[in-house]
């Protein structure tokens, strides 16, 4: 397999990078944090477009609710949505408020809408609120990316626990027993014409 180690230029003269050279490579240094843990204390920092990422209008006039917004996939989705036009409500634990205080500034550079939601979706009472304080705050909602998780290592599938399975699948149950159903239809149903709002 030959790979290209120098930049080469394309015909509107812009430069290509090879993407395998562009970026921190292993081994990296040991870290540890406690459960949850701050994307802001991660060495190297992780990349989730905020330098890289450029929309292309794909989502004007959205309004998106992400769960686990302030780090990992849901920041790479938040930051990605605001990009593409959408107003961007995050959901996180009260621990990621940091992180989430980042993604916020990284929407609003967008000149979107970013609402901070701090919470824990495994409580169905907050789920309830989380969906109708988003709706609220954006006036709808289009989108919503049940993303927030947490991740158990383990070397084998084998080590996974009965517990810790329950634990994975009991966020994404709660959250969507949690959308009120009336609230729910009203909330979800997106704007009134094909054309997004600005």
């Amino acid at each position: 397999m030959n790979v290209r180690t120098q930049p080469s230029t394309t015909p509107e003269n812009k430069t290509l990078e090879n993407p395998a050279l562009k970026y921190p490579k292993p081994p990296f240094p040991e870290q540890q944090q406690p459960w949850p843990g701050l994307t802001s204390k991660m060495d190297p920092k992780p990349d989730h477009g905020e330098t890289s990422y450029v929309g292309s209008d794909r989502l004007i006039g959205r309004k998106a609710l992400i769960t686990g917004g302030d780090s990992g996939i849901g920041r790479a989705a938040a930051i990605a949505f605001a990009r593409e036009g959408a107003d961007v409500a995050i959901n996180y634990l009260p621990d990621e408020e940091a992180d989430a205080r980042e993604v916020e500034s990284l929407i609003r550079e967008t000149g979107r809408q970013a609402v901070l939601l701090p919470g824990n979706i495994t409580d169905e009472n907050f789920c309830k609120r989380l969906v109708d304080e988003a709706a609220e705050a954006m006036g709808r909602l289009d989108i919503l990316v049940n993303n927030a998780a947490r991740q158990f290592a383990r070397e084998s599938v084998l080590d996974i626990s009965a517990n810790n399975s329950t634990r994975r699948s009991r966020p994404t149950s709660t959250l969507c027993s949690g959308l009120p159903r009336p609230r729910s239809r009203e909330c979800m149903q997106g704007p009134p014409s094909s054309t997004p709002p600005r």
